[in-house]
């Protein structure tokens, strides 16, 4: 589940390409949305989500709902026991917030893969996921040197070389890795301990496989669960592009947003950073959300699982407001300035 897509690769190794139709079929017997049908969709509900912020959540699943219309027949099996009921007349405000939808997407991306050798999508495009590589790995070495400049995207970035003694220290997790694609920017950032998970089984296997063939077989990835978690390890810095976004069209989605914070809050270790990626949320409502989450926590206290968790002081919110990139475009839409993507960190204290 790495995110909704903004706009594809321009590399011709990037290009999503079609799988045969007898692929198109689910072991269920259950047709599934075309690779176009299903392009199309994450498309139009990105282009609408350039505006999406400024709008009310009524609103923007109505957007939702439009864009995914053209892929109403899609049925498919999933662990979610709401993902098996008959859609209503809203069921298709949550097409890309259900595990059935992932599944057939990567099944067909790991069918391209090992007929064609294509990659597949780069969620958000290829040059934001650069601006979120470069930009996290200031934010670590300015951490790393214990100070946080105002403006990370205008601190000069020490080359890879040098930052190496400072980010081999930093565990990463990716939540919602998809096709692993941002671990390997990462790692081509001279991050060295490296983890992806995701829920779909067959997004695993073509991020392990997209691993093996270029040739960084020190990322670790595992089927997980961010709602259900079995991890027990803790990161020092956790990534996430798009998976909140996509949590949030499920039609449980303000519920499963609940558990997708407790989750987090678990796996970022003190004086450890998120970094979330929206295309769905302006800065200032994810960090609004930081702070209802913060509110919950101070209201209904959790009791401590670990020794970390004792050692956390008890006063001080789960997660603070750390920085945001400022370098994306921005546009004005109802007297307010926006951007189409946000990418926000956030400290574990």
């Amino acid at each position: 589940m790495a995110g909704i897509r903004l706009a594809p690769e321009e590399s011709p190794d990037l290009t999503q390409q079609h799988p045969p139709p007898q692929q198109q079929q689910l072991q269920t017997g259950r047709e599934v949305a075309s690779d176009d049908e299903r392009s199309v969709a994450a498309d139009s509900w990105s282009i609408k989500s350039d505006y999406g912020s400024t709008l009310d959540d009524e609103q923007r699943h109505a957007d939702a709902a439009e864009a995914l219309s053209s892929a109403a027949n899609f049925r498919g099996a999933s662990d979610y026991s709401s993902d098996k009921d008959e859609p209503d007349a809203d069921g298709m405000t949550s097409m890309l917030g259900r595990q059935s939808y992932w599944d057939a997407a990567y099944a067909g991306e790991l069918a391209n893969f090992r007929e064609h050798g294509h990659t597949g999508e780069i969620w958000f495009g290829a040059d934001v996921m650069d601006t979120v590589t470069s930009w996290t790995k200031s934010l670590c070495i300015d951490s790393s040197q214990c100070h946080m400049p105002n403006h990370v995207d205008e601190a000069k970035p020490e080359p890879v070389e040098h930052g190496d003694k400072y980010l081999s220290c930093w565990s990463v997790l990716d939540i919602g890795t998809g096709n692993g694609l941002l671990l390997q920017e990462l790692a081509k950032q001279g991050f060295t301990d490296l983890t992806g998970t995701d829920y779909s089984e067959g997004a695993i296997d073509l991020a392990r496989s997209l691993a093996d063939r270029d040739g960084f077989l020190n990322i670790k990835f595992l089927v997980d669960d961010i709602l259900e978690t079995k991890l027990e390890r803790r990161f020092k810095l956790v990534m996430d592009k798009g998976t909140l976004d996509a949590i949030g069209l499920h039609p449980d989605g303000p519920i499963k947003r609940m558990m997708y914070w407790d989750s987090v809050s678990k796996l970022v270790a003190p004086g450890g950073v998120l970094v979330i990626t929206s295309c769905n949320h302006t800065k200032d409502e994810l960090v609004q959300e930081v702070e209802n989450f913060n509110q919950r926590n101070i209201e209904m206290p959790q009791e401590p699982n670990t020794m970390e968790d004792q050692e956390t002081r008890r006063d001080l919110p789960p997660f603070q407001y750390l920085n945001h990139v400022r370098t994306y475009p921005t546009f004005m839409f109802g007297g307010s300035v926006g951007s189409r993507v946000a990418t926000v960190a956030f400290l574990r204290n």
